[in-house]
């Protein structure tokens, strides 16, 4: 009986994650495991690894057989790399102190590597919301000097037709008083008539 360490499908259809099994090779993929070691979630940005380190390495060092995702996870945490300086130690290649020491120099490094993802991914976040204000304030801005020209055209429309209906008032009130003229004139000259 083969035991591989590999990925158990989790989730709904598009929100996947993955649980980290110790199965059975003949079992299926969703089946059947022995132990769950962790959990994979890839959708995130870095993705979300969760590992029972000493269990993984146990399981390694008995003979389980990573698939290429697993083994790929594993790596990034660092649990193949410690069972190469164990088997190292058990070799007499360096002692002890030595491999617990080359394993937390790659730690710190590993970390640092993360941490300056995350800070980049973080950083580019901002950069683009950045963008998107810059491009939104242009936007509002352009918005804003079209409708000060509409308002402006139409203040000066208004204008335009206050200065007519004025002038048309003007004219109407010249025409009755003309028209009041008029009349009075033909009286007189009526009343001239008469005499």
């Amino acid at each position: 009986m083969a035991v591989k360490i590999r990925l158990a499908r989790r989730g709904r259809r598009k929100k996947v994650f993955y649980h980290i099994v110790v199965a059975d090779s003949r079992s299926p993929r969703d089946g059947r495991y022995i132990e769950k070691i962790g959990i994979y979630n890839p959708l995130t940005n870095p993705a979300t690894i969760e590992l029972d380190f000493d269990r993984a390495l146990g399981w390694l060092q008995n003979g389980a057989i990573p698939t290429e995702t697993c083994r790929a996870i594993l790596s990034y945490k660092g649990v193949l790399l410690k069972k190469h300086l164990l088997e190292g130690v058990k070799k007499g290649a360096f002692d002890d102190a030595e491999a617990t020491r080359r394993f937390e120099e790659w730690m710190k490094q590993n970390l640092a590597k993360i941490e300056a993802k995350k800070s980049g991914l973080e950083k580019s976040r901002e950069d683009e919301l950045s963008k998107r204000i810059a491009a939104e304030k242009k936007l509002n801005e352009a918005r804003a000097a079209q409708l000060a020209k509409k308002q402006a055209e139409m203040a000066e429309r208004q204008r335009a037709e206050s200065q007519a209906e004025q002038a048309e008032d003007q004219a109407e009130k010249q025409a009755a008083e003309a028209a009041e003229e008029t009349p009075s004139a033909e009286v007189d000259s009526a009343a001239e008539a008469e005499a």
